[in-house]
This record gives structure tokens, sequence and C-alpha cells, in this order.
């Protein structure tokens, strides 16, 4: 059914911030714009919310169509409604973040993206919009979770060593972590349990790990 208003209303969007550990580094996604405004520019995935659907369907039915990405869990971490935050009209932004294990990802440019890319956070382009706040907001949002060590399972595969358990921490926190202090936080948050598997290569085998709290359940992401 067609709606109408008696007063002015701002439009409503999403847009999602999507993060994956690639040779080691946090990366994001990001989608060249095919159409103004900035078009050319790059940006966060995202678009407009339709009439008939609720704003966590709009942030994943986005991400999809501008890069193939199905996101199982993708988390609110913040809005954003500066005036002039899009030169086209009033936009109120609904922001999300979203953990992704790099071998399950397959990306695709499509609708109005040109392509879709990953970028190192320590290499980004300028970013359209206001996509440079969000990101930042949403770097911080996953940084005060990650010490928490749960949120970056989502990282890696379903069994882990633990020193591909401290890449994940010292890739999200920005800093290099001692060895055996890292060791005693991951111990003392009883996250992690030993499996009988090892992976063997040129050192001594290394023991596989896998999660405490099965990672379909929200809070292992959720924001503090």
């Amino acid at each position: 059914m067609p709606f109408t208003y008696e007063y002015p209303h701002p439009a409503v969007a999403t847009d999602i911030a999507v993060f994956t550990l690639r040779r080691g580094a946090l990366n994001v996604l990001l989608i060249e714009r095919a159409a103004e405004p900035f078009r050319g520019a790059w940006a966060l995935p995202g678009g407009f919310l339709q009439p008939d659907e609720e704003l966590d369907a709009c942030a994943r039915r986005e991400l999809m169509e501008e890069t193939s990405v199905d996101a199982d869990l993708l988390v609110h971490f913040g809005n954003f409604s500066a005036p002039g935050r899009d030169p086209r009209e009033r936009v109120i932004s609904v922001a999300y973040l979203a953990l992704l294990a790099s071998d399950e990802l397959r990306i695709a440019a499509d609708t109005d993206a040109a392509q879709a890319r990953w970028f190192p956070i320590d290499g980004l382009p300028e970013l359209a919009f206001d996509h440079a706040m969000i990101l930042r907001r949403a770097l911080e949002a996953l940084g005060s979770r990650a010490r928490q060590i749960s949120p970056l399972f989502a990282l890696l595969p379903p069994r882990f060593t633990l020193s591909q358990l401290q890449g994940a921490y010292e890739a999200v926190i920005g800093e290099e972590a001692e060895k055996r202090n890292f060791r005693k936080m991951v111990a003392s948050l009883e996250c992690v349990r030993e499996t009988d598997d090892f992976v063997h290569g040129a050192h001594r085998p290394a023991r596989l790990y896998e999660p405490t709290q099965p990672q379909h359940e929200p809070d292992a992401l959720t924001p503090a």
C-alpha cells in the first residue's frame, strides 16, 4: 500500500563493515560506487531500506546484492544521522559489522557496485559519505569486544592453534601481545577447549583448539 505522511521524514539506509583476515592482516570489504553521488569512490556496502523491510534484512540484502557475500551474523553497532551526511537527501544510516573467515568468501560486485575488493585497514582509500567515521566506529566496537576473545573465532577456521588465535587478536587490536600473557588470558576466559588433533609442520606439532561457545549464538559477536 502507498504511504503518505503529513510531516517531512528522512530516508533510512544500512551500511555494513565486513572484516576478514588476509595474510595475517585485518581487511575490510569495500565497493566502488557505480553511480552518483561519489561515483568511482570506495564505500562500505549498503543501501536504502524498503517500505516492507526490516533493518537486518535490508543490511543482509544490500550486502548480498553489492558483493555476493552472505553473512549469517550481522551485528548493529551504531547509527549515523548528521544532517549533511548524504548530498541527495536527509538519510539516517544504521550500521552493522560482520566477521568472516577468508576461506568462506567469494566476492563479486553487482547492482550499483562497479567492483568489490578487500582493503587492509592500514591501506584504505578515501571513502565516500561519512564512511571513514563509520569504519572507525566499527573498529572501536570490534576492538573492545576482541579482548573477550570469542568474537575472534568468526575470523578463524572451526579448529585453530593458539598461535592463529593470537594472530587474529593482534590484527584486530593493532598491537603485539606477549605469548605467555595472552595464553593466560585465554585460559582464564575458558572460551576454548583442547582437541585431540594437531597441526604438523616444520616445527613441533601444534595442538588444535575449538570454541566452547557455539558460534551461531549472537552474544559471540555483539559489541560491548
